[in-house]
């Protein structure tokens, strides 16, 4: 094998990456990208990272195998370690030497972290944990000498009583006591390991806790949260490597005297594939860009929604272009199928979709009707604060704001050539507004159980979110001259539309329907009651008969 070179398709066929292939990823510094340079890793912000995983992102295994090790699997240390246990680990972790993973889901606990069953009992002399317990579906489970894991351990309440709570472990294969199951044979990114963690009986010393006893849960969802952002980036990446070769066979196979590119349906694709990128990429520099520019910045509902919106783009924009390249994108032989089978995981993992749906929605809805006095400052520029431009947003009533209507007036914030598109999306922020009182004032602290109106919610919110992105750059790119920023201008255009559509929709849903007696989330409610009883389809076939 050439040094430098990644032969994706002989990794997803035989399920495994080569060990030349990682220690090449090891050299080139790659396990240690936003470790800090004292520890020897190369200390890039944010926005450093969401660049370099545009690259490793071109095959599916690699990009999970680094993202295991680094963005979950070692992010506790560094978030939540002391002095001593950075020192001890991260050098190691940095170069590669040691693989780190994160261990956190077991079978009966996948998006309910906090109903995990493995524990960890402290010794009578109060120096060893002993952990007991499995966790499924470890990337890098298999490889991993150092692991993040979250188990139960008992503690005790200001009021004197006794109860468990999740903690979070440093744990090294070398304690004794951890093994592995097989890998898994997987759908997609074949060529990660990923597979079932045991501990039995695990002695951890005291000093190996992360953070405080009890204190896992958050330190969890601070490590998921932190690295969603990227999935924007890494998307972007191999789509636009995809639609390169895809556009390359539109523009040379001809069908009825005609290339495929000169057809009106197969344009609109294209249209739509490079709107999409756009946006998630968009999405993505202006997350890490605010993640760069603040100290500790709460960006995890728009994580979340980078992440949200770029897997199901991903997915959707694959698909489109296995739909033009036609059977040649169905045969192994070409690396299109395999960019379907990787991109599908990304709905799934860091977090399920829907989980993260109703996490942004309820966050929006938690910040509906406080005070603004906080924001008002970092306000006069929301282009720039897009995060607290959200907080601003949930906190509007119908047509009004807390602090002035006159505060979200954004046509004065951008180009000249974006007005409209500025409109568009003040228009949508103060509807998205009254939508959140509307809900807040129907069900009041039951809108938990309204997921339905929730999902509706977040979209919205996702939609606005990627126009603030859209239009922010584009802005940008005119202002200062760049090439093609003509192009931008209309793809923002484009995408402003069509999410607006899709706002008006998402309103227009959260009503209860004039042409029915019911709201359509009532309906869908009872549609899967019966089916749920029937264990399955409910309807009769159509030709049955009851004679």
């Amino acid at each position: 094998m050439k040094s430098g070179t990644v032969d994706s398709k002989s990794i997803d066929e035989k399920a495994k990456i080569p060990d030349d292939v990682l220690q090449q990823l090891k050299d080139l510094g790659l396990f240690g990208l936003q470790i800090p340079e004292e520890y020897g890793g190369l200390n890039l912000d944010a926005t450093g990272f969401a660049r370099i995983c545009e690259v490793t992102s071109l095959d599916g295994a690699i990009a999970v195998t680094l993202a295991a090790h680094q963005s979950i699997g070692l992010k506790g240390i560094l978030i939540a370690g002391t002095d001593e246990q950075k020192q001890k680990y991260l050098p190691q972790l940095a170069t590669g030497e040691r693989v780190a993973a994160f261990c956190l889901t077991e079978p009966s606990s996948g998006s309910d972290a906090a109903s995990i069953q493995t524990k960890a009992t402290l010794s009578e002399d109060g120096q060893t944990f002993y952990l007991n317990g499995g966790k499924i579906w470890i990337s890098n489970g298999g490889i991993a000498d150092v692991f993040t894991v979250f188990a139960k351990t008992e503690v005790t309440t200001p009021e004197g009583e006794k109860e468990d709570k999740v903690t979070a472990f440093i744990v090294e294969r070398n304690f004794g006591g951890v093994s592995h199951g097989k890998p898994e044979d997987k759908l997609g990114i074949r060529g990660s390991n990923t597979c079932e963690v045991h501990f039995d009986n695990t002695p951890v010393p005291i000093e190996n806790v992360l953070g405080e006893v009890g204190g896992g849960f958050k330190i969890a969802m601070r490590i998921l949260n932190s690295g969603r952002f990227s999935m924007g980036s890494s998307g972007a990446g191999f789509l636009k490597v995809l639609i390169n070769l895809t556009s390359e066979h539109a523009t040379s196979r001809a069908q009825f005297g005609k290339k495929l590119s000169e057809f009106g349906l197969i344009q609109e694709k294209f249209s739509k594939l490079a709107i999409t990128t756009y946006a998630m990429e968009s999405m993505a520099y202006l997350t890490a860009g605010t993640l760069d520019s603040y100290d500790d910045p709460d960006m995890s509902v728009e994580a979340a929604m980078v992440k949200i919106f770029s897997s199901e783009g991903c997915w959707q924009c694959v698909s489109e272009c296995l739909q033009v390249l036609g059977g040649l994108g169905y045969m192994k032989d070409y690396p299109y199928e395999r960019y379907l089978r990787d991109s599908r995981i990304l709905l799934i993992f860091e977090g399920t979709n829907e989980i993260l749906r109703l996490f942004v929605a309820l966050q929006g809805v938690q910040h509906a009707g406080k005070s603004m006095k906080e924001l008002l400052k970092k306000l006069r520029n929301p282009l720039n604060n897009p995060g607290l431009m959200f907080k601003a947003a949930w906190r509007r009533s119908r047509g009004k704001s807390v602090i002035g209507p006159e505060v979200l007036k954004l046509e004065g914030e951008v180009h000249p050539e974006l007005e409209q598109e500025a409109k568009i999306l003040d228009e949508g922020i103060v509807s998205f507004g009254g939508a959140v009182e509307d809900v807040l004032s129907e069900f009041g602290n039951k809108v938990i159980h309204e997921q339905m109106k929730l999902r509706r919610l977040a979209d919205i919110c996702i939609d606005l979110y990627a126009m603030i992105a859209c239009i922010g750059r584009s802005s940008r790119s005119l202002c200062i001259g760049l090439r093609n920023a003509d192009h931008e201008v209309l793809l923002t255009r484009a995408f402003c539309y069509e999410a607006d559509q899709r706002i008006k929709k998402n309103l227009h849903e959260l009503q209860p329907s004039k042409r029915v007696k019911k709201e359509i989330g009532d309906i869908h409610r009872q549609i899967a009651d019966s089916m749920f009883k029937q264990n399955g389809y409910a309807a009769e076939h159509p030709l049955t008969r009851n004679y």
